[in-house]
């Protein structure tokens, strides 16, 4: 087992990690940014170097500097987190390239599936269903002629990153010139790669997630679904698990075919496959995340397996001591994204200093937060600000509880999204688990959005 993991990452999933490592015995250096000397993970770790000033190109996203400090503080081992390097196959083979252990896939694995275009293909390959989709397309005269075979309306997407860039519905063909090139300028800045595809549109479509754990040793379990369809802009809101209307003979069905698929590529570590599933309960594979996710703490809440725990001791090369029968799932958990953004402005993200800080409690209640009062919330990053997760022994008792929870939350000093969520538990759409992707986009009106 590591003696020193180096977290190269921030806010609450530094924090999470941590925590995680504290209990596992292991000491743990935060590589920061100037902007966040004063924040919690920094003051919790064991060890802090600061990598940079506070944009995180020059800091969280500074291969050199971050590689530098895991070498000289003595550590073994980086853990990513989410975002920022998490997911990107030159940071895995460097630290490999320096005798650092990435904790995650190899990279390998990680380019295979981090372009969505290859990771169709692959998993194509191992039998999973997929949506009617193109190859990485780069012209508007091909995708024009692509978007003809596939027909109207579609979906278009990028063959590289995340966070919902890139992604544009298209219903007819007279927008699809403008829309094409808004998008392809969008990834070009993002990712620096300018490959979109098109996919199949299903018009109520719902978001469903697997994860799964693969060790080193050829074993491989999933530990239920995650329902993601609560999504703005294609930036997911609030996730569930279990997804209400998954039988559990379709569970069992989609995770396992989702172990095999994985273990045909060679991956290890935590990972996530996403689906599609349309009104018919027929699934199609989107995606995978080759990282922890955010919505990670629902999955925890129903199996009682610690995930981070898991990814370290993956890493370290032992083997997964959890079989797929020992695996339970029980209950039902409910995460809202708390951010930093005023839903009646669009959603506009916000800074500024948090005046007063209470977070709820009670039974069956947890919050994934790097705030205090008197934080000041930085411009650079994402605007998440806390995870308010809540388990109970059934979805309407854990609705119940998310409305108790919601109702104590108290952050004060700047907009937050508690007011929006509020709003969404009580929207009869979620209450009856009939929510699909553009549930928010076509209900703004009722949500106050």
């Amino acid at each position: 087992m590591f003696r020193k993991i180096l977290i190269a990452n921030r806010g609450e999933i530094a924090l999470r990690v941590i925590r995680a490592c504290r209990e596992m015995g292991i000491r743990t250096i935060i590589a920061h940014s100037e902007a966040d000397r004063d924040s919690l993970p920094v003051r919790m770790a064991d060890e802090r170097i600061c990598i940079g000033p506070g944009p995180s190109g020059k800091s969280y996203l500074n291969i050199p500097n971050i590689i530098s400090a895991a070498l000289i503080s003595g550590a073994e081992a980086i853990h990513p987190g989410y975002g920022f390097l998490s997911e990107n196959p030159s940071f895995a083979q460097i630290c490999a390239d320096v005798n650092l252990t990435f904790i995650g896939p190899s990279a390998t694995a990680m380019a295979i599936m981090g372009d969505k275009v290859s990771a169709r293909e692959a998993m194509a390959a191992a039998g999973l269903p997929m949506l009617p989709g193109t190859r990485v397309l780069r012209t508007l005269g091909e995708a024009r002629e692509a978007a003809r075979e596939i027909g109207f309306p579609l979906m278009l997407k990028a063959a590289a990153g995340g966070g919902g860039r890139g992604i544009r519905l298209v219903n007819s063909p007279d927008e699809f010139e403008r829309v094409f090139t808004l998008a392809q300028n969008e990834v070009r800045e993002a990712f620096r790669d300018d490959g979109l595809y098109l996919e199949r549109y299903l018009p109520r479509a719902r978001h469903i997630e697997i994860q799964v754990l693969v060790d080193h040793h050829g074993n491989g379990v999933h530990l239920g679904e995650r329902n993601c369809s609560c999504q703005r802009r294609n930036q997911k809101v609030l996730e569930e698990s279990p997804s209400p209307l998954l039988s559990p003979e379709l569970r069992q069905e989609i995770g396992m075919k989702a172990i095999r698929a994985v273990q045909q590529i060679g991956y290890t570590n935590a990972g996530t496959l996403e689906f599609l599933l349309d009104e018919q309960n027929r699934y199609y594979f989107m995606e995978m995340n080759t990282r922890l996710q955010v919505e990670h703490p629902v999955t925890e809440m129903v199996t009682s397996v610690d995930l981070v725990k898991e990814q370290i001791r993956i890493a370290a090369g032992e083997p997964l001591h959890l079989r797929q029968e020992d695996i339970q799932f029980r209950g039902h958990a409910i995460e809202c994204r708390i951010t930093a953004e005023d839903a009646e402005a669009d959603f506009r993200p916000q800074t500024g200093v948090v005046e007063k800080y209470l977070p709820p409690g009670g039974p069956g209640v947890r919050v994934d937060s790097h705030l205090y009062a008197g934080y000041s919330v930085p411009p650079h990053y994402d605007s998440l600000l806390a995870k308010l997760i809540v388990w109970a022994e059934d979805r309407e008792a854990a609705i119940a509880r998310m409305q108790r929870a919601l109702d104590e939350f108290v952050i004060e000093g700047l907009p937050t999204t508690i007011p929006f969520h509020k709003r969404l538990l009580r929207h009869q759409i979620f209450i009856r688990g009939e929510a699909y992707t553009r549930f928010l986009q076509e209900e703004a009106a009722s949500l106050g959005i």
